[in-house]
């Protein structure tokens, strides 16, 4: 089943940054001169965070047959996402647009890490490792998609990922029913979702999620302001490509399964905080990796792509292992929507501090998020 499921979280994330690849182009043929392209990027976010505090709130990734919902879900987001193909488009179009494609990927990348859970018990860290991977990738597909186009029209990007959503969707719902697993929740009980926060261990595990996604998106949003650093700070050396970008934050998918394989030995804790660990560290050398030469920096920037993102799919392991199977999809739900307003929050105050800051201490900001995650989970056991 692994196989499907990761194809198929792939596909459906792949929506996440479709209508980013090709927003110069959009915006240009649509004469959407007005429209500010920061907010097209944060109603996808927006979209997101609110669909996941919904589903939690009503359970409905346990309530639900998960495929089915995950069906759903990639249906809805591939029309949304075709959606800017329309004809006259306006603004407030644009942005409802991708902020149902926001609402449309909490029932894909969630749920599909439910499902996952529903399949194994044994190996989750393994199997969450392919998945986020999975994710890694699928998001960046259409910036890959794009650079192939070259020159041709931006309309078969949005085309090809609605298209390949659309078959991820369907061959999750024809290929992989209930996992053994499964435990289907009950009744809905308002209030409940946020039961499963009493549980210590599950606290541990959602803080360390937390202190990870502090950095995660606030480093893969600014990569290009590191590249732009560094160049300024060693003029007449070889500049370093946009591809570098791609490579950085793509580096996280190998990792997410690296640390896949290393939490079968290690576990998924004593991984995730490794992952912590390097990352963290960094962030907190960041203004002397800027003193290296080219390649040892290049190599720097690639270790803290492959770290920053590795300990994602182990920390989700833990929030599995540690809520009641009746709720895993809601607790995974849930962490997930607040990781990701807590990236909004980052983001933010990392952009509102470029004012304030030398671009070379700017990433120090992100020291907090490892620290506290690191602090959270250091009496944790080993699972």
């Amino acid at each position: 089943m692994l196989p499907t499921i990761v194809f198929a979280q792939f596909a459906g994330t792949s929506l996440w940054f479709a209508g980013n690849a090709v927003l110069p182009e959009l915006l240009r043929t649509a004469g959407l001169t007005g429209l500010q392209p920061g907010l097209v990027v944060a109603a996808v976010q927006l979209g997101f965070i609110a669909g996941t505090l919904a589903f939690g709130l009503l359970g409905l990734a346990d309530r639900l047959a998960p495929a089915r919902l995950f069906l759903l879900c990639a249906v809805l987001g591939s029309l949304s996402t075709a959606g800017l193909l329309l004809p006259n488009l306006s603004p407030a179009l644009v942005l409802g647009l991708r902020f149902a494609t926001g609402l449309c990927l909490a029932g894909i990348y969630p749920v599909g890490m439910k499902i996952a859970a529903d399949y194994y018990q044994s190996g989750l860290g393994l199997a969450l490792g392919f998945l986020v991977g999975a994710l890694v990738l699928g998001t960046a597909l259409p910036h890959l998609l794009r650079g192939l186009a070259g020159g041709l029209a931006w309309q078969p990007v949005v085309l090809g990922t609605s298209g390949l959503a659309l078959l991820g969707g369907f061959l999750l719902w024809v290929r992989v029913p209930d996992g053994p697993f499964r435990q289907p929740a009950g009744r809905l009980r308002p209030g409940a979702a946020w039961q499963v926060f009493r549980e210590k261990a599950f606290r541990r595990a959602a803080l360390g999620y937390f202190g990870h996604m502090w950095e995660l998106y606030t480093f893969w949003a600014f990569v290009p302001l590191l590249l732009a650093t560094y160049a300024g700070q060693h003029p007449g050396g070889p500049a370093f490509t946009p591809a570098w970008a791609f490579a950085v934050i793509g580096a996280g998918a190998p990792g997410c399964v690296l640390g896949g394989y290393l939490a079968r030995r290690r576990g998924s804790l004593a991984t995730a905080r490794l992952a912590l660990a390097v990352s963290g560290a960094c962030c907190l050398f960041s203004p002397w990796l800027l003193q290296l030469p080219r390649p040892l920096f290049g190599s720097a920037l690639m270790l803290w792509g492959l770290a920053a993102a590795a300990d994602s799919p182990q920390f989700s392991t833990l929030v599995a292992q540690s809520a009641p199977a009746a709720s895993r999809g809601t607790a995974l739900t849930l962490v997930t929507c607040l990781g990701f307003a807590l990236t909004i929050v980052s983001l933010q105050s990392f952009a509102t501090m470029q004012a304030w800051v030398e671009p070379r201490f700017l990433f120090l900001l992100l020291v907090p998020g490892p620290v506290l995650g690191l602090l959270a989970t250091r009496m944790g056991n080993r699972s």
